[in-house]
């Protein structure tokens, strides 16, 4: 049995927790609200109210560093606010680390670090990424905060679907929809996975993306979305015969022996809220 914590018991984090419950591990996690901790208690996780804003505060959290395994999986909300409140959470999130002596960290991230260009070949975990060059420099940063803890894990997870995580949802109806570029997805179940892999196969100083292995064309997961759940199609797609593609590779996590549930997009199963 292995103790381990989560920061960030959402919408990863919840199922997580509990996939590593059924495992036979030690299991506690954060989250914000006291409401939101007594759902998460009924569901059979021991929940602890901590929040950094961006110093910590909460309610007897400092059972949340008396582990052998902390993953870290915060949002930055990049596109909505500057990034500096995050990075001085993860600067407050790092002192604890230090403080409590935690050895193995997963860093929940995004491929979003990588660049924005397109090219021919696919993004790989040992390309370059700096300051110049990467495609979102507050998870970049968020990124370094640990990059000299002792046994650090980051995994870039791509787009992350499942549930009412729906392609088809989000462009329905819409004119100009992009459809002739493909995607770089990974269901929720298999992200849920491929973490606790990483925790039960010790696989530490690494980088990981999580990217099912198949990109599939977005017009024609869209079209999927329309057929099996009764989304409205968009109404036009853009003009484009051939576009550029930026292609993130997940190959590096099959090296080490994991599977992937669903390793093609069109496949993925979602459940259609009303």
């Amino acid at each position: 049995m292995t103790q381990i914590s989560i920061i960030g018991l959402g919408w990863i984090g919840l199922p997580l927790a509990q996939f590593l419950q059924k495992n036979g591990h030690a299991v506690i996690g954060s989250t914000t609200s006291a409401d939101k901790q007594e759902k998460i208690k009924d569901l059979g996780v021991e929940a602890i109210q901590f929040a950094l804003v961006p110093f910590p505060q909460g309610k007897a959290f400092q059972k949340l560093f008396t582990t052998e395994v902390l993953v870290i999986n915060i949002p930055p909300k990049s596109r909505t606010t500057d990034g500096k409140f995050y990075l001085e959470q993860m600067k407050y999130l790092r002192a604890m680390v230090d403080q409590a002596g935690i050895e193995k960290i997963i860093f929940v991230s995004s491929t979003g670090v990588y660049p924005n260009d397109s090219r021919t070949e696919s993004y790989m975990e040992g390309e370059e990424v700096n300051e110049a060059n990467t495609g979102n420099i507050i998870l970049l940063k968020g990124e370094k905060t640990f990059k000299d803890a002792k046994e650090l894990t980051i995994v870039r997870f791509g787009g992350l679907m499942g549930d009412d995580r729906i392609p088809g949802k989000y462009v329905a109806g819409k004119e100009n929809v992009a459809g002739h570029t493909r995607v770089n997805y990974i269901h929720k179940r298999d992200a849920v996975r491929m973490l606790a892999w990483i925790i039960e196969k010790e696989l530490w100083h690494k980088i990981y993306n999580g990217v099912a292995p198949i990109h599939s064309l977005r017009k024609d997961i869209y079209e999927r979305n329309v057929l099996d759940l009764g989304f409205e199609p968009p109404k036009s797609y853009e003009n484009v015969l051939e576009g550029d593609n930026r292609l993130i590779s997940g190959s590096k996590i099959l090296e080490t022996g994991f599977e992937f549930e669903y390793p093609d997009p069109l496949d993925f199963p979602y459940t259609k809220k009303s």
